[in-house]
C-alpha cells in the first residue's frame, strides 16, 4: 500500500492498468534508472508503451538576410519556438512510475450564456 501511494509499482499489471487508463493524455513517466520523460500515451501493448514525447525546436535565422536588415538583439521579438512530438516506444519493465501532468483550472472571467434569461 505504501508504495502504491508514492507511484511505485511492484507488479507490472498494475502499470499496465495505469497506462491504459492514461491513453490520451499528457503524463510524466519514471523510468528505473531515474530519468523521467514527459508525453502524451498513444497506445499501450502488452509490453511497450508508445508515446508522444515533445521536443522543442527553435526557429532558425535567416543566413541570407545581411547586417542591415536584420534588428539588434534584444529588439523586436525572439525566434519562434515549434513543439514537435515525435514517437517513442519505453519498455513496462524500465518503468517505475506514472504520472498524470496536472493543468491549473482557470475560470473564464464571463459568464457561459451571453444573454440573463429573465
Amino acid at each position: 500500500m505504501a508504495l502504491e501511494e508514492n507511484n511505485c509499482y511492484r507488479d507490472s499489471q498494475s502499470l499496465h492498468d495505469d497506462c491504459k487508463a492514461c491513453v490520451g493524455y499528457h503524463v510524466i513517466i519514471t523510468m528505473a534508472d531515474g530519468s523521467t520523460v514527459d508525453g502524451i500515451i498513444e497506445s499501450v501493448d502488452a509490453d511497450r508503451v508508445n508515446m508522444l514525447v515533445g521536443e522543442d525546436v527553435m526557429e532558425q535565422e535567416d543566413e541570407s538576410k545581411s547586417s542591415y536588415q536584420r534588428q539588434p538583439v534584444g529588439f523586436g521579438r525572439p525566434g519562434r519556438r515549434f513543439r514537435r512530438f515525435p514517437r517513442r516506444s519505453f519498455p513496462l519493465n524500465r518503468l517505475a512510475a506514472i504520472a498524470l501532468l496536472q493543468y491549473p483550472y482557470i475560470m473564464p472571467p464571463f459568464p457561459f450564456f451571453p444573454y440573463f434569461i429573465y
